[in-house]
């Protein structure tokens, strides 16, 4: 009886379920065995269906993690360089914009001399810039760079580009006499002053008579290349133009005369005054207005017909006409093509040739 008891009892022990597991069995429960299941019985042991999941994983590697291992600097996320710059991109242009600068240096400084002479000349200044000739920095200057067909119509092109004619100006004193009369019955009555008066006349050159004056037949333009450029060194070119003479001035409007003063050199008048007659009636009290009228009139004349006035006003209007033509149009032009400017000869239509 009592060992049938003792069986019946280990029969109990042996197949008696074992207590079921919890749903919520975690894989990190400090108690349990990772990647428990539900606890169903079966018949290797519990069966897990639907286990709770698990401790996140690691992120997965960067992609370049054998970079990083290899000691060499990575990207970051998208393959972008995590690194700043460090120059910034506008000292970069700058940088670029001068070493541009420098290697074209010879350009630059040849065209902002050109515009600036032309634009002085439109202003009306006469002034003297240095002349640098136009070079690219790979261009050698060598034998046959320039031809007579190719400079000529560029260097007449800037000629015929003039706008303004030049002038040439003379100053010359003289003395008039202002007079005014008046008879009193029998008695000649007349008073008269003499003043200095110091006058400025213009003469003026037409330095573009027009397309006419340049045709190839009419043979007031020749431009001849003495030695093309070879070696480094520039070629030379002569000029010779022919340009309508100086015109005198055409108005008295084109004298001016300086302030006459108001005391006379001298005054003569007639027997009769500064008796009762002649100093009432005549009453000379002469009108500033009055007197530059004549005096302006006067210059005229001597302007015009007087060889003391009209032979300096001539030379130097040709001198300011050739110096213009030759500093502001001629040179600057040949200089750009790699010549030199040697000789330009400037005759006068009806008149010899100045140098």
């Amino acid at each position: 009886m009592i060992r049938l008891l003792l069986l019946l009892l280990g029969t109990l022990g042996v197949h008696r379920p074992g207590p079921r597991a919890p749903a919520w069995y975690r894989a990190d429960d400090p108690d349990g065995a990772p990647g428990a299941g539900t606890g169903y019985p079966g018949p290797h042991g519990s069966v897990g269906t639907d286990s709770w999941p698990g401790q996140p994983g690691a992120l997965p590697p960067w992609p370049d993690a054998p970079a990083r291992a290899a000691g060499r600097p990575g990207r970051g996320p998208g393959g972008r360089d995590p690194r700043r710059r460090r120059i910034p991109l506008g000292l970069k242009w700058a940088a670029a914009v001068v070493v541009i600068g420098l290697i074209f240096r010879r350009a630059i400084a040849s065209v902002v001399l050109m515009a600036l002479s032309a634009a002085f000349h439109l202003v009306g200044v006469d002034a003297h810039l240095p002349s640098v000739r136009f070079a690219w920095p790979w261009q050698t200057i060598t034998a046959g760079t320039t031809t007579n067909t190719d400079l000529g119509p560029w260097v007449l092109q800037k000629i015929q580009g003039i706008s303004k004619p030049a002038l040439g100006q003379a100053t010359f004193n003289f003395l008039f006499t202002h007079k005014v009369s008046k008879n009193i019955g029998p008695w000649p009555c007349w008073y008269a002053s003499t003043f200095y008066a110091v006058a400025h006349a213009s003469a003026t050159v037409d330095l573009n008579p027009g397309p006419a004056w340049w045709a190839p037949g009419q043979g007031h333009y020749q431009l001849q290349v003495l030695s093309r450029p070879a070696g480094g060194k520039p070629g030379h070119v002569a000029v010779t133009m022919v340009l309508p003479r100086p015109q005198l001035p055409r108005s008295a409007h084109d004298i001016a005369i300086d302030n006459i003063p108001s005391r006379p050199v001298e005054t003569q008048h007639s027997w009769t005054y500064p008796g009762f007659g002649c100093g009432v009636v005549l009453r000379p009290q002469f009108p500033e207005s009055v007197l530059y009228a004549q005096a302006q009139s006067i210059a005229f004349y001597k302007s015009r017909h007087a060889a003391q006035v009209t032979r300096p006003l001539v030379k130097t209007a040709e001198a300011v006409a050739a110096r213009t033509i030759r500093d502001n149009f001629i040179q600057p032009t040949v200089n750009a093509f790699g010549y030199t400017l040697d000789r330009l000869t400037v005759r006068w239509a009806g008149g010899p040739g100045n140098r």
